[in-house]
């Protein structure tokens, strides 16, 4: 395994022993359950606004470690980005975790959430990975929603 791999992993597992922002908050401006039921991974995300920007968003539920920590550091990577910026960053994370293996993520751009670019040699897993991800965007674009993988 090559040391960004094994940092890679790092991050990841630290994520979903000890997942950041999960809590729920009351009253949110969104909020969205997400299902994977092909790992069965159970999402809530809740996501308060100012404006256009991202105030706060958490994350509660249960899931394999990959679904976990995704929706961690998703929570951590979109705090006060504008709806649009999260829609890229999204579009950015998908394409990462379905494309070509050997295609190398941009580290800069994406930051922690470059850990999860080995997921696209793991079929199963982008499920897990992106599950979070589309759950948040039911939230921020309709604030409610019900969101399956399925």
């Amino acid at each position: 395994m090559s040391e960004f791999s094994e940092l890679y992993q790092e991050v990841i597992l630290d994520h979903n022993r000890r997942p950041r922002n999960f809590r729920v908050i009351e009253h949110p401006d969104g909020s969205a359950v997400g299902h994977n039921p092909l790992c069965g991974d159970e999402i809530t995300v809740y996501v308060d606004m100012d404006g256009d920007a991202v105030r706060d968003v958490t994350f509660q539920g249960a899931g394999c470690a990959i679904s976990k920590a995704s929706a961690s550091m998703m929570t951590e990577a979109i705090r006060g980005k504008s709806r649009d910026e999260v829609i890229r960053l999204f579009d950015e994370f998908h394409r990462m975790v379905t494309d070509d293996p050997s295609a190398l993520p941009d580290v800069e751009r994406m930051g922690k959430l470059a850990a999860f670019s080995g997921v696209c040699e793991f079929p199963a897993r982008v499920k897990c990975a992106s599950l979070a991800w589309h759950t948040l965007l039911a939230a921020i674009k309709d604030g409610k929603g019900i969101v399956t993988t399925e």
